[in-house]
């Protein structure tokens, strides 16, 4: 089922305003539902260029990189969960989207939750990769907590990072691997990368979910996610645990990652 493919995608621009300019790539037939996959901070839609190639042959996969992710531009002073899914919503709205199972990993997942509470008569379901379930991050924080948080990566944004990247490696994980993870996500644009993490921080989550009507399914690491999580979330997520590696399993993982997207939707 997910033998990979040399499935070959078109990169495409839609452009929004606030001078932002959304780069994706979509493969697949043009009719017919959409896969729709986000990355996380700091990362890029290339990310899931081996997870594409493993799923179905006749899938509709649409790999959105967000403002000032990856080949993606922006000027704009707005850099919530909310308005990184209008980048979304305006690529769905660009290929004439009608129904979409929209993915996130990580800050991805939060976006993806957005795209559902806009658009509830095109998305069917919310996955999250290994997202939604960190209450370090979620719910939205006290204030103090979010501006405890926020400062350290004011203060010292690299050693913040590589503080992210090694708390989502568990036990076992490559040292080339979280170099590589921390490599990446170090260099994302600023000021955005910053405004990004901030916009995560202040997202209110249990709002959001208030709204959100779709199921979700939650793909989390195992060795990630704590019972207070579940115990909390677990009548609103299908939490699913998983043995695939870090934070950034679709990376390591990526014919398994296909494997239960293409479940999921099916």
């Amino acid at each position: 089922m997910t033998t990979a493919s040399s499935r070959t995608g078109k990169d495409l621009t839609v452009q929004r305003a606030d001078h932002t300019t959304i780069r994706y790539t979509a493969s697949g037939p043009a009719d017919g539902s959409a896969l729709v996959l986000i990355h996380g901070w700091g990362c890029d839609r290339s990310d899931f260029d081996a997870v594409t190639g493993h799923l179905p042959e006749g899938s509709r996969v649409l790999a959105v990189d967000l403002a000032e992710h990856g080949a993606s531009r922006s000027r704009r002073e707005v850099w919530t969960m909310e308005e990184f899914a209008r980048d979304v919503a305006a690529v769905l709205e660009a290929e004439s989207v009608t129904t979409a199972v929209v993915a996130g990993h990580s800050l991805g997942a939060a976006v993806a939750v957005e795209v559902a509470r806009l658009l509830p008569g095109t998305v069917s379901r919310v996955v999250a990769l290994d997202g939604l379930h960190y209450l370090s991050l979620f719910p939205a924080q006290h204030e103090e907590q979010a501006d405890a948080l926020l400062g350290v990566f004011r203060d010292d944004f690299a050693a913040a990072v590589r503080g992210l990247v090694e708390g989502g490696s568990p036990a076992g994980t490559e040292p080339a691997l979280i170099d590589a993870y921390f490599e990446k996500m170090v260099a994302v644009r600023q000021p955005a990368g910053l405004r990004a993490m901030e916009g995560l921080v202040r997202w209110d989550m249990d709002a959001a979910l208030r709204e959100t009507k779709q199921p979700i399914t939650v793909f989390a690491v195992r060795d990630l996610v704590t019972q207070e999580a579940i115990d909390r979330y677990g009548d609103r997520f299908d939490i699913v645990l998983v043995d695939l590696g870090s934070h950034h399993f679709p990376v390591e993982a990526p014919e398994a990652t296909a494997r239960l997207l293409a479940d999921v939707r099916s």
